[in-house]
Formats: structure tokens, C-alpha cells, sequence
């Protein structure tokens, strides 16, 4: 695991992939504190951390779209697959390079907080608080992407499928107050989304069975559920967005809270996420 972890981080930094997700991270957090906490004249940097998530969109997908979609376009994944490695060896060594190169500008910033002190009373503990949330959240949007990756049959696809699956996460809140709150619509909608969770299981098992078993496990009951007590239904499915909802998590931090729940989420999201990895690493070293 050691071996992949080094083969990959330095991959990172013999092309320019690791120089410029560092560079635009480092850039626009500069210039986020410099106009609300130098201009403006505040100590708040966690202000600056909550503007940084639109930049975490683009450069997440940036970082990841060549850890397994590159693998497969240059046939180096056979490679990987006849070492006498586990698979979860293989996709945790290329996670955790891909955490080290997202902790590096993160490191940085942690310098920042000392600076503006010099501008204003600073509370550390709220924003070492913030900058682990910050951390955290990286985490688990990595481990999403690099999933999205193995997905993808070319970097550019796994970056575009990696931005707007993140774009859609990061509006998730805005959009579902669309959603009408009566049951029928938050029904629809949970329909909707077991009928998608199904296409993603086809997709890491190819077993047809276990898709249809799973879709009627959980839209048979939902429509049960339905019949007979559909006012349960009502609001349901935009308060479990919001439940769900990995950037608005993230504000908890900004507001001064050390929220554990949160951070037991994005570590729940991370393993999640390298888990399916590994198990589509699996299906494709047994097909």
C-alpha cells in the first residue's frame, strides 16, 4: 500500500495536476481572506473556509479524475491488478495520495489564522475547528469523486460526472425547496431515487437479481407506506436532503460548533465511498 501511495503522489507532482489544485486553492484562499478579513477588518477566517467550498467543487474533481479513469485509458490498471496487492490496498494507497495532496494547501492555511491575529482577537478554537471541518469535508468529497472516477472511462468524463454531481450536491439545499411539501411529491421523489440507487447497484454487481430485489425491497414498502399513511409523507423527502446534505454540514463549524455528528458523517461518507471503490475494483479484476 506504501508502494501505491508513493507511485501516486509522486505522479501528482511529476505533471502539473498537484501544482495547480494547490495553486488554485491557495490563490483564491488568499484572495477570500484578504477581502473579508484584511479589507473587511474582520478575525472571522472561517468566513473565508465556508466561500472556499465552490472552489472545493472544481478542483476535487480535478484532483481525482486521473486515479482511476487514467488507469483505465492506459490499460495500467491490468497492471495493478496482477500485483500481489489486495484491491483495497490499491485504491487506499491512491486515496490517502490523494489526501496528502489536498492537505498540503490545507497545512497552509492554518498559518493564516496567525497572521490576521495581528488585525483582530482571534478564537483558534473555532477556527482550527473549522479548518478540521474544511479538512474533513475534502476527505469525503475526495473519496466521492474517486468513485465517480472508476466509473469513467476518460479523465475529462470522471471531471465533468465529478463537478456536477458536486455542483448538485452544493445546490441540493436551494433546489429541493422546489420540491412541493406535499406526500405525493416527496413519494415521487423516493421513488425516484431507489430507482437510481438500483441503476448504481446494477452497475458495481451486474447481478440483474440482486437490482430488481433491492428496487422492490424498497419501492414495494414505499408504496405501502404510502397508501396508508401518506401525511407521513409530506415534507419527507426535503428533510432528508437536509439530513444528508454534505456542504450545509460544513456551516455548523462556521457558526462555532464542534459538531461531532458531523465529523462521524464525513468519515461515515469517506469509508463508504473508498468501500465501493474497492468493490468496483473487485468486479473488474474478476471479470
Amino acid at each position: 500500500m506504501f508502494a501505491i501511495f508513493k507511485r501516486e503522489f509522486r505522479s501528482y507532482f511529476n505533471n502539473v495536476i498537484g501544482f495547480v489544485v494547490i495553486a488554485i486553492l491557495l490563490f483564491f484562499s488568499g484572495i477570500f481572506a484578504t477581502a473579508l478579513n484584511l479589507l473587511g477588518q474582520s478575525a472571522d477566517f472561517e468566513y473565508t473556509l465556508s466561500s472556499l467550498m465552490i472552489v472545493l467543487i472544481f478542483i476535487i474533481p480535478l484532483l481525482t479524475m486521473k486515479s482511476l479513469a487514467e488507469d483505465k485509458r492506459n490499460k495500467t490498471d491490468l497492471l495493478l491488478s496482477s500485483l500481489p496487492l489486495k484491491s483495497s490496498e490499491i485504491i487506499i494507497g491512491k486515496y490517502l495520495a490523494m489526501v496528502a495532496v489536498f492537505a498540503i494547501p490545507t497545512i497552509i492555511m492554518c498559518a493564516y489564522p496567525v497572521i490576521i491575529s495581528a488585525f483582530g482577537i482571534m478564537y483558534y478554537e473555532t477556527v482550527y475547528t473549522s479548518i478540521l471541518g474544511f479538512f474533513l469535508l475534502g476527505c469525503a468529497l475526495i473519496a466521492l469523486c474517486m468513485f465517480l472516477s472508476s466509473l469513467a472511462d476518460s479523465q475529462v468524463v470522471a471531471a465533468v460526472i465529478g463537478i456536477g454531481t458536486l455542483l448538485l450536491l452544493y445546490l441540493a439545499t436551494s433546489v429541493i425547496q422546489l420540491i412541493p411539501e406535499t406526500p405525493v411529491a416527496s413519494f415521487i421523489a423516493l421513488c425516484a431515487t431507489a430507482l437510481l440507487l438500483s441503476g448504481a447497484i446494477y452497475l458495481l454487481t451486474k447481478n440483474l437479481n440482486i437490482t430488481i430485489a433491492f428496487c422492490g425491497l424498497t419501492i414495494i414498502p414505499l408504496s405501502m407506506l404510502y397508501m396508508f399513511y401518506n401525511d407521513a409523507f409530506s415534507n419527507l423527502f426535503p428533510n432528508i436532503i437536509l439530513k444528508l446534505a454534505l456542504f450545509d454540514r460544513f456551516e455548523n463549524f462556521v457558526g462555532g460548533i464542534f459538531d461531532i455528528s458531523a465529523i462521524v458523517y464525513y468519515i461515515s461518507i469517506t469509508v463508504f465511498f473508498v468501500f465501493l471503490t474497492v468493490r468496483m475494483m473487485e468486479k473488474r479484476r474478476i471479470n
